[in-house]
């Protein structure tokens, strides 16, 4: 059975989404659901905080990224296994990039026009009354392969100004399935890159239960229930993710090493590749007996002095990278080279197996989506092959003395250059990959 699912989207950031979805999450699976989360575009943060809420872990998916057969893919195995599916949009719902990508422009809208999945738009209807059906009309018109199918106001200040809000929305022809009044204590912890993460959040339990009685109290679950239809989209094709680095994978694997796409853990496993995680934090090296050793983004700069001190992690890395390859995305990255400046200024010795310096004190965000293609052979695949993915940091390099493994484009297909670094049989870059390039 092929389980209905619905596209939660807002006209922008910071209208609810996420208050919204949680809540859901927690609430339907208190009522003993089976609810599968996903989540739009490139996020690590968000889908954890989801896989809490659900007990279920989430998946991200990315029309500008991943290829049809991937996309597909995941939604069907997310449908096939699931009383529900609930997506996360990203940004606004049509936000996306100028240039389409492997399956469209990137944007929600385009995940709901492939699936087919209905859109439940959040609206903050702080500073406005009547002119939220304007925007809600607006909305459900923009696309005629998007089907907006309800709304929940967000953010309303009273029972007068909610009356004259919802009369705007149904003049509009959409039902409103939920209000959530103004509740300033219900916010999550942030920092630089989004939410503190899930892991890291004290009392997430407690806040969880809280936000799913608030939803529950204002939303009309059967309604938003009853909004849901199932994918339209293909089944997957066989070897339609990534391939495995390697037969065995030392992941690097903690709260400074978390950003990892389940899709790709999961794209590895089914090839027949064993992932045995480790923990620098916990003063761990990568197994012995492992491939190559897989560091993935995070926080390191959070914990850059309890790293350096790590000499059993440092210097069992260092034995790795002698005769087997190491690889390291963005934060991963940043741990292989020499020094890690912290956000007040103080250095910290890496693995200093690449020739790289970074810095927060010097911070400057780099963002966006990325094409990249490998210039030589590497553990993410030959000379030549393409790859897309994304750069998401707020880390300055200070000096990168080694030879580039990729050379990078943006979404609009601008020439970045080279970027990371290569030195005997390690490799990294701020390039988080998330599938091959192509159409197939």
């Amino acid at each position: 059975m092929t389980a209905p699912g619905l596209l939660v989207a807002a006209p922008r950031s910071g209208s609810g989404k996420t208050t919204l979805v949680l809540g859901l999450l927690r609430a339907l699976a208190r009522t003993g659901t089976v609810v599968q989360p996903m989540k739009c575009g490139p996020d690590y943060i968000d889908p954890g905080f989801h896989a809490v809420a659900a007990g279920r872990t989430s998946r991200n998916l990315d029309g500008w990224a991943m290829r049809p057969a991937l996309l597909d893919g995941l939604v069907a195995a997310a449908s096939a296994s699931a009383d529900l599916v609930v997506c996360e949009a990203l940004m606004g719902l049509f936000d996306g990039v100028a240039a389409p990508g492997a399956t469209d422009d990137g944007s929600s809208a385009g995940i709901a026009a492939r699936t087919g999945w209905p859109v439940l738009l959040v609206l903050d209807v702080s500073g406005q009354s009547q002119s939220a059906g304007a925007v809600a009309k607006g909305f459900a018109t923009f696309r005629p392969d998007v089907a907006v199918a309800g709304v929940v106001l967000n953010k309303a200040a009273s029972e007068r100004h909610l009356a004259l809000a919802r009369r705007g929305i149904e003049a509009a022809g959409l039902p409103v399935v939920g209000a959530l009044p103004r509740r300033p204590d219900l916010v999550l912890p942030e920092r630089h890159l989004g939410l503190v993460q899930a892991e890291e959040t004290p009392g997430l339990e407690r806040i969880l239960d809280d936000l799913a009685d608030f939803v529950a109290a204002h939303v009309d679950l059967a309604a938003v229930r009853a909004l849901a239809q199932p994918a339209a989209a293909g089944p997957a094709a066989p070897g339609a993710g990534l391939d495995p680095p390697g037969q065995r994978i030392a992941l690097a694997r903690d709260a400074a090493f978390s950003f990892v796409y389940p899709h790709l853990l999961e794209g590895w496993r089914a090839a027949g590749a064993e992932i045995v995680p480790f923990s620098p934090l916990a003063d761990e090296a990568p197994d012995p007996g492992a491939d190559i050793a897989w560091l993935p983004g995070g926080y390191p700069e959070l914990h850059a002095g309890r790293l350096a001190a790590n000499t059993r992690f440092l210097d069992g890395l260092r034995r790795f990278a002698a005769t087997r390859p190491v690889h390291g995305e963005c934060g991963g990255y940043m741990t292989l080279g020499r020094v890690l400046v912290d956000a007040d200024g103080v250095p910290h010795a890496m693995a200093g197996l690449l020739d790289l310096e970074t810095s927060f004190a010097r911070r400057r965000m780099s963002l966006g989506y990325r094409h990249a293609r490998l210039a030589v052979d590497g553990p993410l695949g030959r000379a030549g092959s393409a790859l897309r993915g994304h750069e998401f940091h707020y880390a300055t390099t200070l000096h990168a003395g080694d030879e580039a493994p990729f050379r990078v484009t943006d979404a609009n297909g601008t020439d970045l250059g080279p970027m990371g670094g290569r030195r005997g049989l390690v490799t990294g870059s701020f390039f988080h990959v998330i599938d091959r390039a192509g159409t197939g």
